[in-house]
């Protein structure tokens, strides 16, 4: 194996050593999340980039199935429709591509979850304003030291790196943690 993915590796596996003090943070999104869906709310996620397909993942394991045949859970991912984005970032400011879907679809009792591996993504950071704002459980998978996105978190999952890649490869695991704990209770 070349030294580069020795590093990497070294890398990945002491921060998902350190990753295990989030636990309980993980364990209350899940709860938070399963309450949102027994009281007919919705989730909306969104980031930027690779933390986009991160929101998108999570949706698409919501909506579709992650371990178990279950009923779809509502969830979309605001980064997924081009059209949208573009619009809103023409005739707006890239800036308001999440607050503007937010605020055209989140209602009290929602959940919405940003993901930026910053902590500082000005769309990220508006959505999650404009999130509790409309009364919407917000949550944040961040990466380093997690403000300003986290000052507008209800929940933050904050991972202690400033590597994107490490980040996004905990945020991974971090989401399916969450999935996991909502498909056992959906599917019961």
């Amino acid at each position: 194996m070349p030294e580069g993915s020795r590093s990497a590796l070294a890398e990945h596996l002491a921060l998902a050593a350190r990753v295990e003090g989030l636990l309980p943070g993980v364990d209350e999104v899940a709860r938070r999340l399963i309450e949102t869906y027994e009281r007919d709310g919705r989730l909306f996620t969104f980031g930027n980039g690779g933390s986009a397909a991160d929101a998108q993942h999570l949706a698409a394991e919501l909506v579709g199935r992650y371990l178990r045949t279950r009923r779809p859970l509502p969830a979309a991912a605001l980064a997924g429709d081009p059209s949208v984005v573009t619009c809103i970032g023409n005739d707006f400011a890239f800036e308001d591509v999440f607050a503007r879907q937010v605020e055209a679809h989140a209602r009290p009792g929602d959940m919405v979850i940003g993901f930026t591996t910053s902590g500082r993504s000005p769309n990220v950071v508006s959505g999650l304003v404009a999130a509790r704002e409309r009364g919407a459980t917000t949550v944040l998978f961040g990466g380093g030291e997690g403000p300003p996105a986290s000052d507008h978190a209800d929940l933050a999952l904050v991972v202690p790196s400033t590597t994107t890649a490490r980040i996004q490869e905990m945020h991974v695991l971090l989401l399916h943690l969450v999935i996991e704990q909502v498909d056992a209770w959906a599917a019961q």
